[in-house]
């Protein structure tokens, strides 16, 4: 059979030449057109008009095999105490198979660089935010309840799991049908995805609601009770809340009880364009969150909204049982009651909060520092049991970035074996 030109193209491109990268990762194969000199960088130019500005100390880094890079653990071995500022670049060029080769100073060997390695850097694909997909905010007008997945079919097939990480990271949430009766269940999905977040909860912790214990002493956290929770985030007692929550439903024979949601980077942006002293206010003034349970004593002084440092994830903090005290000047402290006041409302209302039932071998995994998530009181009926678990947006994130990057390299494989 004759291949067509595209089709030899493409084979060319994914090649896998045999030139190291400072990961595990396989790129394709795009020599530049150009590289020249410049100082202490080279400009790196494809065809494409894509330039690359390469420092000479971060090339120098990033040599596999050379000093730079351990071929084996594909970890830096540069110490930034012994980096030699007298070492420049003295010579760049492009070899007969396209890679990259620059000497450093009086060194009589090159270090050889991938392209590909090269242009991905050139295109960003490095940054944090590559590989998963773009954030979607929504409201009580796009969706009724949240994006469904069958259970058993992402547990077994890596396509539906890729499918349901890209729900579960872009919307902030994603739930799961028909999981098997198995309280460990928790535990079987976070083996596909990351670590469990430890708490003072326990790795896995149960939810047991019955209408007796509303009041009672015997339990530690409002949950375990059949009152109303608002829309909140759990754990703002701590320094680094966790960042994603998975909820199983092993038992539901009560009456009521409905699950709520919000999306609560969409309350934010709200109240941004409508309430901007409010959310002036939401932002910067602290209020100090406390665990209030027996033998444990967490506590973090932090704003409402904390949007952290440029680039980290929106981090709500409202869980008005586990705030305690303004930690602010007293005049603030009438704007920072009226602030919190329309932020709650605004969570709790049709124009953004969903409301849906949680049924036995359901499961929802949403985004704890994003989602503000809740519950109706309920009033009869029999047991209520929930099994939780916490993975920290670390975990799921690189799943989502792995499974991603997998997808997106069969499907180039794909393409280029196809006549």
């Amino acid at each position: 059979m004759r291949r067509t030109v595209r089709g030899v193209v493409a084979i060319l491109c994914c090649l896998d030449i045999s030139v190291p990268t400072p990961d595990f990762y396989r790129y394709a194969w795009l020599p530049p057109a150009a590289v020249e000199p410049s100082g202490r960088f080279i400009r790196i130019t494809w065809a494409d008009g894509i330039e690359l500005q390469a420092f000479d100390l971060w090339l120098r880094e990033n040599a596999v095999g050379a000093g730079g890079v351990d071929p084996a653990t594909r970890e830096g071995l540069m110490d930034p105490a012994d980096h030699d500022h007298g070492q420049p670049i003295s010579a760049a060029t492009i070899d007969d198979q396209g890679a990259v080769l620059v000497w450093f100073g009086s060194e009589s060997e090159a270090c050889r660089f991938h392209p590909g390695w090269l242009r991905h850097v050139a295109d960003g694909q490095h940054r944090p935010p590559r590989w998963l997909p773009l954030p979607q905010t929504w409201t009580a007008r796009d969706r009724t309840e949240p994006p469904t997945h069958a259970g058993p079919h992402v547990l077994g097939d890596d396509h539906a799991f890729a499918a349901w990480m890209n729900d579960l990271v872009s919307l902030g949430f994603a739930r799961l049908r028909g999981l098997p009766d198995d309280p460990d269940i928790l535990l079987t999905l976070a083996k596909r995805i990351g670590a469990v977040r430890d708490t003072n909860f326990g790795p896995i912790w149960d939810v047991r609601a019955d209408i007796e214990m509303a009041g009672s002493a015997d339990t530690n956290s409002t949950a375990n009770t059949s009152l109303r929770l608002g829309p909140h985030t759990d754990l703002p007692t701590r320094e680094v809340p966790p960042g994603f929550q998975f909820l199983h439903c092993f038992r539901n024979q009560c009456e009521g009880g409905e699950s709520t949601m919000a999306d609560g980077a969409a309350v934010v942006a709200a109240l941004e364009n409508e309430f901007p002293d409010h959310y002036e206010a939401l932002t910067t003034l602290h209020w100090v969150f406390f665990n209030r349970g027996p033998g444990i004593d967490h506590r973090w002084s932090g704003p409402l909204i904390d949007l952290g440092q440029p680039g980290s994830p929106l981090t709500l903090r409202a869980f008005y049982p586990v705030r305690g005290f303004p930690d602010m000047a007293p005049h603030d402290m009438p704007r920072a009651y009226d602030a919190m006041a329309c932020f709650s409302r605004l969570a709790a209302s049709e124009r953004f909060q969903i409301s849906y039932p949680f049924e036995p071998g359901d499961m929802v995994g949403f985004d704890n520092r994003r989602m503000l998530h809740g519950r109706q009181p309920f009033s009869a009926g029999g047991s209520r049991h929930l099994r939780g678990i916490y993975i920290d947006h670390d975990d799921v994130l690189s799943t989502t970035r792995v499974v991603n990057r997998t997808r997106a390299s069969n499907q180039s494989t794909q393409e280029a074996t196809s006549g």
